[in-house]
């Protein structure tokens, strides 16, 4: 049986996806948080080096030694309320010409860095939907992406669950969304409202690929 490149690229993402979802439970599910984010990171080497469905081109792979980070910051891990809101729709501009529809339906209230911040959480439009949550900070466009850095993305299998009542943001797992790596991927970019005005130096940070 032949499979034709589009079918192959298909059961390929199926794959990818497969064992994001499986990587964030084991996240979800360790206690150890700074150990989770490590073997995070080392998933993450693996699936960018070796994957079909890496970020990176295949000549860009060959070079590949690792995603740069932020040094682990237990302080950036909180837990933040969501405080429900008339769910509102709204496009997201990609980093291409298009968008995204998106139904915002409340904001993540949570204290970093001793400030009050809040974001909004959007939920994707279509069959399946999924939980979204991106922003921009102090960092973007210096040390990180200047179009910003995703949390969740549950659609693709990054959520990070609930603790409680609280749902779990840990800017330790903020990682760049593929168009980063190469303009050929379509990402929703941050919506101007998930802008914070401080530096979160935690994360995935730029000179992401190191050769």
């Amino acid at each position: 049986m032949t499979v034709s490149p589009d079918a192959a690229d298909l059961l390929s993402l199926l794959d990818w996806r497969r064992r994001i979802a499986d990587l964030y439970a084991r996240v979800r599910s360790d206690p150890d948080h700074q150990g989770a984010w490590r073997a995070w990171r080392s998933v993450r080497d693996e699936l960018f080096a070796q994957h079909l469905q890496s970020p990176l081109d295949p000549a860009r792979r060959a070079g590949f030694s690792g995603l740069a980070y932020f040094d682990y910051d237990p302080s950036a891990r909180v837990l933040a309320s969501v405080e429900l809101s008339e769910p509102v729709v709204v496009d997201i501009p990609l980093s291409q010409d298009a968008a995204y529809r998106f139904t915002r339906f409340g904001r993540a209230a949570f204290e970093l860095q001793g400030q009050p911040c809040s974001l909004g959480v959007h939920w994707l439009e279509g069959y399946g939907g999924g939980l979204f949550v991106s922003f921009t900070d102090e960092t973007s466009g210096d040390a990180t992406y200047g179009a910003g850095r995703y949390l969740l993305d549950t659609v693709k299998g990054a959520d990070l669950g609930r603790e409680g009542d609280g749902l779990v943001l840990d800017f330790n797992f903020a990682y760049h969304p593929s168009c980063a790596y190469d303009p050929r991927w379509a990402c929703p970019l941050a919506p101007a409202e998930n802008r914070l005005t401080l530096a979160i130096r935690a994360g995935e940070r730029l000179a992401a690929v190191r050769q």
